[in-house]
This record gives C-alpha cells, sequence and structure tokens, in this order.
C-alpha cells in the first residue's frame, strides 16, 4: 500500500481539503491507523493505541463539518506523548511499576486539543521519567529514527517526532525541559515549539500516580509538534493559556503578533559555536547556509554582539537549577551518594559534570541565589531582543546519534566530528532558551550525507511565541522544510 495523498499533508492542509469536502476525517484517521499498523513495527512510535475511539471522535468531527461548524484542529488526526493523562489509557512514564496505571481523566492539555476538534488515536514512547534524549523503557520498548533504524528518534518526545515523521497524523502534543521538543524534532526533520514558560498550563501532564492538580515544574514545559510551522502557531493558540482552576487565574493570555509578517526587517543573531563544547561541522555548515540565504533576502545578519549573555556561565547555572529540580525525585539512595560526591569537589572543579552534581545537592539558600542569577539574565536577554527579533543557534551538537543504553548518563559519550564528549554536556544548547524561559522553535535544515536530518531552533523574545514560528514558516516557505524519510515514505 503506497502512502495516500494525505499521509504526510499539513494539518492546514487537511484542514482545508476537509472544509472543501475533498476528505472525510473518517478517511484521515484511517489513513493514520493504516500508516501505524504498517510501518510501527519496525519503528514503534506508538506505545498505546486508541484507534476505535478516534474513529469516534472521526465521525462526529465528519458531522460537525457537515454542520457547518468550524473549529481550528476539527477533524485533525493526532498522537499525544505518553506522559499526558487520557481518559481510560495507561499513563507511565515509563516506569515498569505504573505499567497498569490508566489515567481517570484527561489532563488539560488534551481537554482543549478535544474541545478544538482534534482526533487522538495513539500515544507516543518515552524514556523513562523523560529524562533522556532516547526514547526506550522497559515497559514499551525502543523507539527507532524513522531515518536511520539504529540511531535515537531524539528525547523524550521521541515517539511523536517519530510518528510524526512516518505519517502518523499531523500533529502531535510533547513536553520539554532539557530539548525534550526541540530535540526530536531535530532528530527527526520535523517542527516542534518550546513556549514561554508558565504560558501552557501543565495540569494532567504528570507522572502516575501523582493527582493531576494545577502546579508549576521549574524549567519545564508542554508544547505543539508538527511537520510545518505554521501548524505550530494553530495547536499553540490551542493549548496556550492558565488553568481556570487555579486560584486567582481569571483570564486568558493573548500572545502578541509576529514582529514582521515577512523576512524584511527582521534583525537576528546567527550562534554556531558554543564556549564549552565543540559544533559539528554539519551543523555549522546546515546554519551558516541558512544564514547567508537569509541574508541575500534582506534579513540583517548579526554574529556577534556584546548583548549576548556570557553562555558558559549561563550553561553552569542551567545544569545546578535543572539538577536541582529534577533531584527533588531521586531515590534517597541516590540522592545520599550525590552528596558524598559533591562534598569531595574541588572548588576549581567548574566542568559542567561537576555543576551537575553540585545542582543536585543544592541548598535552598543556594537555590534562591541562583534564582537571583536566572532573573538577571533574561533581563540580559530582554535587552538583547531589544535590537534583535530572533536567535539562530543550534539545537544539539550533532545529528541524531547511534542507540547508548548505557545505564549511567554520564559515563556516555557523544562523538562530535569523531572526538568524543560528555552525553550531558549537550543541555548547553537546549539550555540556552530554557534557562530564561525563553520560546524557542525548532526547523528542519534538509539532510546530511548520511541522510540524517539536519536543523537549528529559532528562539524569541519571552511570550513573542509567534515571532519565531512565523519566521520559522517563512523559511519554510522559501526553501522547503520536512522531507519525508526514505524507508518510510510508502
Amino acid at each position: 500500500m503506497a502512502a495516500s495523498q494525505w499521509s504526510f499533508k499539513s494539518a492546514a492542509d487537511m484542514s482545508a481539503a476537509l472544509a472543501a469536502k475533498k476528505v472525510s476525517a473518517v478517511e484521515l484517521a484511517q489513513d493514520t491507523i493504516a500508516r501505524i499498523e504498517k510501518h510501527d513495527g519496525k519503528i514503534n512510535a506508538v506505545c498505546v493505541r486508541d484507534f476505535e475511539r478516534g474513529l469516534e471522535v472521526a465521525r462526529a468531527a465528519d458531522a460537525a463539518l457537515s454542520r457547518g461548524e468550524k473549529k481550528p484542529l476539527l477533524g485533525i488526526p493526532m498522537t499525544v506523548k505518553e506522559s499526558f493523562n487520557v481518559a481510560g489509557l495507561a499513563t507511565t512514564w515509563g516506569y515498569p511499576q505504573h505499567k497498569n496505571f490508566k489515567a481517570t481523566e484527561d489532563a488539560l492539555p488534551i481537554t482543549r486539543v478535544k474541545n478544538a476538534g482534534g482526533v487522538i488515536l495513539a500515544k507516543t514512547n518515552v524514556p523513562i521519567s523523560l529524562g533522556d534524549w532516547q526514547s526506550y523503557n522497559e515497559v514499551y520498548g525502543v523507539t527507532n529514527n524513522p531515518y536511520d533504524l539504529g540511531r535515537t528518534p531524539g528525547g523524550s518526545s521521541g515517539g511523536s517526532s517519530a510518528a510524526l515523521a512516518a505519517g502518523y497524523g499531523a500533529l502531535s502534543l510533547g513536553s520539554d525541559i532539557g530539548g525534550s521538543l526541540r530535540v526530536p524534532a531535530f532528530h527527526c526533520g520535523v517542527y516542534a515549539h518550546k513556549p514561554t514558560y508558565d504560558l501552557c498550563a501543565l495540569r494532567g501532564h504528570v507522572a502516575p500516580p501523582n493527582p493531576p492538580l494545577p502546579f508549576t515544574r521549574d524549567l519545564s514545559v508542554i508544547g505543539p509538534m508538527a511537520r510545518s510551522a505554521a501548524d505550530l502557531a494553530t495547536l499553540l493558540d490551542v493549548m496556550a493559556g492558565p488553568d481556570p482552576i487555579d486560584a486567582g487565574v481569571a483570564y486568558r493570555l493573548s500572545l502578541p503578533a509576529p514582529r514582521h509578517p515577512d523576512f524584511k526587517g527582521f534583525r537576528v543573531l546567527v550562534l554556531d559555536t558554543h564556549p564549552l563544547l565543540p559544533t559539528s561541522a554539519s551543523i555549522k555548515d546546515a546554519i551558516d547556509k541558512l544564514a547567508d540565504n537569509l541574508e541575500k533576502l534582506g534579513v540583517s545578519i548579526t554574529r556577534e554582539t556584546p548583548l549576548l549573555p556570557d553562555l558558559a556561565a549561563s550553561s553552569r547555572l542551567y545544569m545546578r537549577m535543572l539538577m536541582s529540580f529534577l533531584a527533588g525525585s531521586f531515590p534517597p539512595e541516590t540522592y545520599a551518594a550525590a552528596q558524598v560526591a559533591a562534598a569531595k569537589l574541588a572548588p576549581s572543579d567548574t566542568s559542567l559534570a561537576a555543576e551537575r552534581l553540585r545542582g543536585i545537592t543544592l541548598s535552598h539558600r543556594d537555590w534562591v541565589m541562583a534564582d537571583g542569577g536566572r532573573t538577571r539574565l533574561r533581563a540580559q536577554w530582554r535587552d538583547l531582543f531589544k535590537k534583535f527579533d530572533a536567535v539562530i543557534c543550534p539545537i544539539m551538537p550533532t545529528p541524531a546519534f547511534p542507540h547508548d543504553h548505557l545505564p549511567d548518563q554520564e559515563q556516555r559519550r557523544i562523538k562530535i566530528d569523531g572526538k568524543p564528549h560528555p552525553y550531558v554536556d549537550q543541555l548547553v544548547w537546549p539550555g540556552i532558551a530554557t534557562l530564561p524561559g525563553l520560546p524557542a522553535t525548532a526547523i528542519p535544515l534538509g539532510l546530511d550525507k548520511d541522510g540524517l536530518p539536519l536543523g537549528a531552533q529559532i528562539v524569541g523574545p519571552w511570550l513573542e511565541d509567534h515571532t519565531p514560528i512565523r519566521f520559522a514558516s517563512l523559511i519554510e516557505r522559501e526553501f522547503g522544510g520536512f522531507t519525508p524519510p526514505p524507508m518510510f515514505k510508502d
């Protein structure tokens, strides 16, 4: 069975076809289901199927369309990351001890997607506790990259990125604290958007068996994934807004329009090197080529500015704050061992590994001081975005890497142009937007000589999420975007 004409279409294209009665929501859902059944034995992107209920929703969408109803996602087939609660379906976060846990109510983002007419057909695989740039666990197994089955699709939203690349629906929902939206999008050649911090309420995106109540996870966000940049804006607008049951919240935020409708007027800072970690030649070349092409179209390109915050210092601060938050769920014995190891660190050791270890045992006083440093960092970025509209930089230092399931991530190594570097140090590029809470859009930039996706992220100003998304749409329109994986284009 060859891919249908709808398998790799954008949500916008599907919506237009539904409105014109060129296709039905049921046909779109059936196409997605057929692709999952045909291909997912090799990819393993989908870990929980919900086909029967999804088809019921699709039939209801067709009835609504026939009545002339209009909703932003009406009839659009999609998946969601396993970590979102969907009533009646498993939510495990990859924990074997919770393999039988089923949510009794939808997460708030899921409710918003359903209210907008989205047709959820499946949940997608994750690493345990959403804590890796690979997507594997004992409950559901290993998810493979559709461009090279021996490589990671990224993580922790790796199942969603692989599903999109394979044509399993037009949209997906993911989350991000260490690049978990942007990294898998990059590794699978699709689009994702890390929203401004706290823009999208998290209720129901929670590890089992915790109750689905309003809460704030430091640094963490949820956001949209798609095969087209414009679709990110549609899904983001559906997801955005505070939790209505949160005390004192009685408003819905209206995001500002993009700073510029077209390339003309955009002022862009381009970064392709980091003081603490090399960038592979293939990634640098792709970003440099994009910058050159943008400059030819009238975009103002700058490569250095004294307004740029100290990337080395901010990366060290990010390591401490990230690990301080994550360590809250560490087992007592793991935390105790970290305390012993941290006490032995030399004050002169400012390696990223040392900063991560310090972060695990950070005192509340030191965390408050670190949070003050984050506030100063946000002020620096605010000043930078008075002169620039966007920052283009890497998401990760290399394209998708081979599966590496060594249990201790600190012992893993990533090869950058043949030279090994600490695996976890790759956090420096995702962290550039995560620590200050800035919006960042992941975009594909074609394939490398080995057929692996290349890409970059567009970082934007606080709460101006539609500016990097719009810029991504302009790049897609001018230079192209998603390229289907050859193994799964049929």
